[in-house]
């Protein structure tokens, strides 16, 4: 059966017969669905195995990269190798021996037993930042636990996710899967296709641009959506600096800092500033002066909004690109602007998915946390902050007082906020952020989020306790 329709099916069709093929193709995925969730959980082992070396295989991993690269224009192949790779192998490890169907948990003592149940057919809303891997983690969570999946790629990164879904297609014919499991919108892919998608399809999860977010959201239809990346960093005074440096570098150039993970901005405490700039500095950043920085503003922003003539380039092509052509010549890896505002009319304060580093003075560490609150008041409330220190219990201050789901604590950002093989947390690139981000969950996107649990409750002895047993302390303090 062919899952795939082409461009030439449904160029210039008219909405009502573009609705009609959405509908199809969620017709399709559910048939399937049926029958998979139920087939046990080796075949649905199976399935996520296939996903997952679909894309980690290496020739097929290259070819997506470069093709990602190609087409999108943003970031760079090798790390988007070593992304497509890692982030998989690291979902592999985190849904080794998970039981995803049937009965999952018993509490005799509660009467209570779990039974995991797949959610239908799964809307995968994906960003050209990321088309290969983002897709890769959706889908193989969307198989572990039984269900189907329509990837609505972003238009840019088309032709990556449809490489993708092709090469898991080959990977089913060998594991004599059905293909209709695993499909995705037919070009050219439109936010009308994209709706109406999510309004057929059982759940959305979405991840990039906050209007597809938003388009979630308001479809009707249960939505898993992340906030907006705005990433700040705390160099507080007893940490590493040259570790520190050399992580933040790690973080803010990986990929050509298309992760929503990626440093924005850093706040250093004032009494290793100096010092710190000049780790940054060996780390390969380059500080810009008032007057490079103006240009640099100009060719960043334009009317407003980000111009592709930065995102997710390099920093020597940034350069180029704002003719600071003797600052190009030194090829450096990143650059760094001081700033002290927040708000739209400071633009630096905001994210900037490009290996620019915004810098922040801060007088001492709660300084610093309240620069980053500023920072998170206009953009990426919810999502997360770093922290370098030698001092590990300011991370519980930053966690019970900032509006962040996450302190990465002496790690490169980008690399440990959607998991890392040193860290526990679930591997993902999709951040939830809380309501602060206007989100409806805060943890990072996993399979848990793909499973709905039937409980069946049986009775258990009563036990019905005493009033001054639950409010005791209360009525000691307040009387009754």
């Amino acid at each position: 059966m062919n899952v795939r329709a082409t461009a030439a099916e449904t160029a210039g069709a008219p909405a009502d017969e573009a609705a009609r093929r959405i509908v199809e193709l969620v017709a399709r995925a559910r048939d399937a669905q049926r029958a998979f969730e139920f087939a046990g959980q080796e075949v649905l082992d199976t399935a996520a195995a296939a996903a997952a070396w679909a894309i980690m295989e290496p020739a097929r991993n290259r070819r997506l990269a470069e093709l990602s690269v190609r087409d999108t224009g943003l970031g760079n192949a090798d790390d988007k190798f070593r992304k497509n790779f890692r982030k998989t192998l690291g979902l592999l490890r985190d849904l080794q021996g998970r039981k995803t169907c049937g009965v999952i948990a018993r509490d005799p003592v509660k009467g209570i037993v779990e039974i995991a149940r797949a959610v239908g057919v799964v809307a995968a809303v994906t960003p050209s930042t990321n088309p290969g891997a983002t897709p890769a983690n959706k889908i193989v969570n969307a198989l572990k636990c039984g269900n189907a999946v329509i990837v609505a790629p972003s238009p840019k990164g088309y032709s990556s996710c449809a490489l993708l879904i092709d090469f898991i297609h080959a990977e089913f014919e060998k594991a004599g899967l059905d293909p209709a499991l695993v499909q995705v919108l037919p070009e050219p892919v439109s936010k009308a296709a994209t709706a109406a998608l999510m309004r057929e399809a059982d759940l959305v999860v979405a991840t990039g641009s906050q209007a597809n977010v938003r388009m979630a959201y308001a479809s009707g239809t249960p939505a898993f959506g992340v906030g907006a990346g705005n990433v700040a960093s705390i160099v507080e005074r007893s940490a590493d600096l040259r570790d520190a440096a050399h992580k933040i570098a790690l973080s803010k150039t990986f990929d050509n800092a298309t992760s929503c993970s990626s440093e924005n901005s850093v706040v250093i405490e004032e009494a290793v500033y100096d010092a710190m700039l000049d780790e940054l500095r060996r780390s390969g950043g380059v500080l810009l002066d008032a007057a490079q920085k103006a240009k640099l503003q100009a060719v960043m922003w334009q009317d407003g909004k980000l111009s592709e003539r930065c995102t997710a380039k390099s920093a020597t092509r940034i350069a180029q690109a704002a003719g600071l052509d003797a600052l190009a010549s030194r090829e450096p890896k990143f650059l760094m602007v001081e700033e002290r505002g927040f708000g739209a009319d400071h633009p630096f304060s905001g994210e900037k998915l490009a290996p620019v580093l915004t810098v922040y003075r801060a007088r001492d560490f709660a300084h610093a946390a309240n620069i980053v609150r500023d920072i998170y008041a206009y953009m990426g409330a919810g999502h997360s902050v770093g922290l370098h220190t030698a001092q590990t219990d300011l991370a519980l201050d930053l966690g019970e007082r900032l509006p962040v789901a996450r302190v990465i604590v002496n790690q490169a950002h980008c690399l440990a906020t959607g998991g890392n093989f040193d860290n526990g947390l679930p591997f993902s690139l999709s951040m939830g952020c809380g309501t602060w981000g206007r989100n409806n969950f805060s943890g990072n996107l996993d399979f848990h989020h793909y499973l709905n649990i039937t409980r069946i409750a049986y009775p258990v002895a009563e036990h019905v306790p005493e009033v001054d047993a639950l409010l005791g302390d209360y009525f000691r303090r307040v009387g009754r």
